[in-house]
């Protein structure tokens, strides 16, 4: 019989935050999921913490991977949970009681649940609240975190898996076709899900560049139409895109609007990447 979740964690040479990871996952009170972890062949230790937690796990492999993308679709593959949560190494769950909090959700049937993460910094954490209601406006400039999203195992045949080709944005990607383009339900929980380890690849600021890159090539497959407003947010920053969407209410004015702001960009080829 199927679980309601699989839990699916990728590690490559962060033995220390694989371990914090299953701690927090066989914490839980609540544990009718499966675990399921994808190591990347590591060569840190790693391979020794999981063959000692080897009775937790439903599925555990250790073997080459092609990168992050690579390795989750490996997971979904495996997967037999009705809905999936992607918490890598070093993300924790809140408490020992978020997931018995969170599942209760689950038997509403939405495509995708979303709860809010803390950053966990060096020194300090950060609150990420996320908004009840996802606009297009919001994915370009934000997404949702995976650490902390419930997201239906089906949507994956139905809509397509993660791109293998990016290193940092395939779950962004994800996101905002199967919300915006292929209109999934979705539910925010009202909640810290997760601690989210910022020392991910798309939290350092020098894979910023690679990141707008990459979901600029993803607008232009899935959303070309809508390029000039990533643009807009890119080279004026959200609060004034904010703005100027406001009086976009009048399609008019907005129409007029963008089609200015499209021939200033002619003029700034530093906002390409």
């Amino acid at each position: 019989m199927s679980k309601k979740l699989s839990i699916i964690t990728i590690n490559y040479n962060d033995k220390n935050g694989l371990k914090k990871t299953i701690e927090s996952v066989v914490n839980q009170k609540w544990q009718d999921f499966e675990f399921i972890v994808i190591d990347g062949d590591s060569t840190d230790g790693s391979k020794t913490v999981i063959d000692s937690h080897k009775s937790v796990f439903t599925h555990a492999i250790s073997e080459p991977d092609t990168g992050i993308y690579h390795a989750m679709n490996k997971g979904i593959a495996l997967a037999r949970g009705k809905y999936l949560l992607f918490l890598n190494s070093g993300d924790i769950l809140f408490d020992e009681n978020t997931l018995q909090k969170s599942q209760e959700y689950l038997n509403s049937n939405k495509g995708i649940y979303y709860g809010d993460i803390l950053y966990q910094d060096i020194d300090r954490q950060r609150e990420r609240i996320f908004p009840n209601e996802l606009t297009f406006l919001f994915f370009l400039e934000h997404s949702l975190s995976h650490q902390a999203a419930f997201i239906q195992r089906i949507l994956f045949d139905e809509i397509f898996l993660y791109n293998e080709a990016f290193k940092i944005v395939s779950d962004w990607e994800f996101f905002i076709y199967a919300i915006c383009k292929h209109n999934v339900s979705y539910q925010r929980i009202p909640f810290f899900m997760t601690i989210y380890d910022t020392n991910g690849i798309s939290s350092m600021e020098d894979n910023h560049p690679l990141m707008y890159k990459e979901r600029r090539q993803s607008l232009e497959k899935y959303f070309p139409a809508f390029l000039a407003d990533y643009e807009a947010v890119t080279t004026f920053g959200s609060k004034r895109t904010k703005q100027l969407m406001l009086i976009g209410k009048n399609k008019v004015a907005w129409k007029i609007l963008k089609g200015f702001m499209n021939v200033i960009l002619l003029f700034l080829p530093t906002t390409k990447k």
